[in-house]
């Protein structure tokens, strides 16, 4: 069974939601090919790649967000224990 040949590149997705639903679709389609399909390889790759990259922004904002907030909360406890 072979998956019909992608006429265009789709746009980069917004959300890390839409970003981790290609992920997963092409994860799933490339597990599933009985015979690689070189036709749509590099479409799959490139889409797959600028998903990943939004994926590892909203996740390392995520972060900074989480690390500046415990930083504020463990400088507040440190000035009232003075």
């Amino acid at each position: 069974m072979t998956t019909p040949t992608r006429k265009r590149k789709k746009a980069a997705p917004k959300t890390f939601k839409a970003a981790y639903d290609i992920l997963k679709t092409n994860a799933a389609e490339l597990q599933q090919q009985d015979e690689p399909d070189i036709d749509n390889l590099m479409t799959t790759v490139e889409e797959s790649i600028a998903a990943y990259r939004v994926c590892e922004t909203r996740i390392n904002a995520v972060q900074q967000a989480l690390d500046a907030a415990f930083a504020e909360e463990e400088n507040k406890t440190e000035n009232s224990d003075s």
